[in-house]
């Protein structure tokens, strides 16, 4: 019998504290699927997943960044049409320019509540999700 098993992802939500309002970067994908997202990957082997967070964030964007919490976890099946993955996603906040690096083709900072239109896997549902606690303190709820 082969077991198929969810691969784990982490996806990191940077707010630039040196800016004012302290916008979000997002970055647009160089690969498949195109669009926009928030800042993430795949976890790699024998990597805790705030190694990946933090690694994931310096690859894409330049950024050192630093963990604040951990906004919730995602799994649902159909999240990613390429494979079953599991997101731990987390907040953070760096400071300094953010630059497109490894699969990024762009960069771009958003205020509350923004969003580009093309947004890629489930990332419309955590950007609300995170605009709500960051905005009203109020967590994801269990319940989806």
């Amino acid at each position: 019998m082969t077991y198929r098993n969810p691969v784990p992802t982490v996806d990191i939500i940077i707010s630039l504290r040196d800016r004012p309002d302290q916008p979000i970067v997002l970055i647009e994908r160089l690969n498949p699927p195109h669009g926009w997202a928030i800042v993430g990957g795949f976890v790699d082997y024998g990597e805790h997943l705030e190694e990946a967070a933090i690694r994931e964030a310096k690859e894409e964007t330049g950024l050192d960044v630093k963990l604040i919490d951990l906004l919730g976890l995602y799994s649902d099946p159909s999240r990613d049409h390429r494979l079953h993955t599991i997101s731990a996603v987390y907040m953070a906040e760096a400071i300094g320019e953010p630059v497109a690096a490894d699969d990024a083709k762009s960069v771009g900072l958003f205020t509350a509540w923004q969003s580009p239109v093309e947004l890629c896997f489930d990332h419309a549902q955590i950007l609300e999700d995170y605009w709500c606690f960051r905005t009203y303190g109020i967590r994801p709820s269990l319940q989806r």
